[in-house]
């Protein structure tokens, strides 16, 4: 490929393009310099956050379900999300501690009371979750990473004393959850498995009628600084990342700032997570970068609600509405939640349903392939690892943009339609232009 070829991907409604590959366009010298209409620049000089990965969440819920499916169908999805030249090149993937509302049912690995730990068992992750976990990285490679996230602590750790429906963790158990933490790492590294992060509780602002656990700002901060941090480091765990919040971004900076304010808190923990559920709030990640550039934000979770949307195509929108947003705004790693569900949006303990980019359909043995899955690979597959965000500009608020320098030193345009017009537009870099349009509800990766 020369340096006046681009490729463009594309997917779009009501066509066969799905991360199809489209007639190369070709660069032509701008002689004059004087085109004012229609551009998104490009300028790679500039460079903002280096990118981690993109990838999804490997739950219990996932995992038996892909198991229910033929060995090929299971060898079809694992080579759709982790195969980097025939898949959307997953790298950066999320599990559970303890049980989620994607299980088959509440759970833990120390079931009865026991601050020494002594009865510790991961024997129903070693039954569906940790096999997913392997084939998933074998596939992936090098690249893999895997952090994990608790729930909620087991029953008898907790104020309410149940998993669900919130409640808080007991103050006399604060340092045996922490050594908890480092005995999962243990258990699951001893099994060949690495984890990579942690994050200290998913949505800890949140009761929820499945497993969750409050902590406000300050007792998160304070677990980490007085015993999460000090757990890991005593093991030689230091290099396991430490997020914290895990919810969604309405109040990502509030937590930030009460948590890297404190320093004793804030050289233990790497970044902060977020979620999507209530709403774009893409200007509050700029704030934490601002006000804290030496911390990470990164997408834990995201998924479209309220059971499965076969053949939607705005769920696909969602996805890259937001991914873009979010990369625009220093995010430098992003997951999904389930990578695959069942034909109901399941199996969850509660009912509380979803979609995933894949459905499997467990009675008829299909694979189906969401507007979600192709979206999201218009990042995944060509935004790699090591790649760093670069400056763009565009002409119009019809089209979302955002662009990126790989290591190999190739550039990534990723162009985003949500309107119902074919929108034109010429790509401008270094003194070249290329002339095309974006078709409508479509989105193009441009590579050159």
């Amino acid at each position: 490929m020369t340096m006046h070829e681009i490729r463009v991907i594309q997917t779009a409604q009501d066509t066969a393009d799905r991360l199809t590959e489209q007639e190369a366009l070709t660069f032509t010298p701008d002689l004059h310099d004087d085109r004012e209409n229609q551009l998104i620049n490009v300028y790679d000089d500039i460079e903002y956050q280096e990118i981690i990965g993109f990838g999804g969440a490997l739950t219990e819920a996932s995992a038996v379900t892909i198991a229910k499916l033929s060995d090929d169908k299971q060898q079809e999805i694992l080579q759709a999300y982790f195969d980097k030249d025939t898949g959307i090149g997953y790298t950066f993937c999320r599990s559970h501690i303890n049980s989620c509302d994607f299980s088959l049912g509440n759970y833990s690995y120390v079931d009865v009371e026991d601050p020494s730990l002594e009865s510790f068992d991961i024997s129903r992750d070693r039954e569906a979750i940790m096999p997913l976990i392997s084939k998933a990285a074998n596939i992936a490679g090098d690249e893999f990473k895997l952090f994990s996230s608790p729930w909620s602590p087991p029953a008898w750790m907790k104020t309410n004393g149940e998993m669900n429906n919130g409640g808080k963790l007991k103050p006399e158990f604060l340092e045996v959850w922490a050594q908890y933490f480092v005995k999962y790492i243990q258990a699951y590294e001893a099994e060949g498995i690495r984890i990579w992060g942690l994050s200290v509780q998913n949505e800890a602002k949140a009761k929820q009628i499945w497993d969750s656990c409050i902590y406000t700002a300050e007792e998160e901060k304070d677990f980490v600084r007085d015993h999460l941090g000090p757990a890991l480091e005593a093991n030689g765990l230091s290099h396991v990342k430490v997020m914290i919040w895990d919810h969604n971004k309405e109040r990502v900076y509030d937590r930030a700032k009460v948590a890297f304010e404190d320093e004793a808190a804030s050289k233990y923990i790497w970044g902060i997570g977020f979620h999507w559920y209530s709403g774009d709030h893409f200007e509050a990640l700029s704030a934490v970068h601002e006000r804290f550039p030496d911390k990470a934000l990164v997408f834990t979770e995201g998924c479209q609600e309220g059971g499965v949307h076969l053949n939607s195509w705005k769920t696909g929108e969602r996805y890259a509405h937001d991914i873009m947003g979010n990369l625009n705004n220093w995010m430098s790693a992003w997951t999904d939640w389930n990578i695959v569900l069942d034909e109901q949006g399941g199996p969850n303990h509660v009912g509380n349903y979803c979609d995933a980019p894949i459905i499997a359909d467990t009675i008829q043995n299909e694979v189906i392939y969401e507007s979600s899955y192709y979206y999201i690979g218009q990042f995944s597959k060509f935004i790699l690892p090591g790649a760093k965000r670069i400056a763009s500009s565009k002409y119009t608020d019809q089209l979302e943009t955002s662009a990126f320098k790989n290591p190999d030193g190739s550039i990534v345009v990723v162009i985003l339609n949500r309107t119902d017009n074919t929108i034109p537009y010429a790509l401008r870099y270094q003194g070249q232009l290329a002339d095309t349009a974006c078709p409508p509800h479509s989105i193009q990766t441009l590579i050159f």
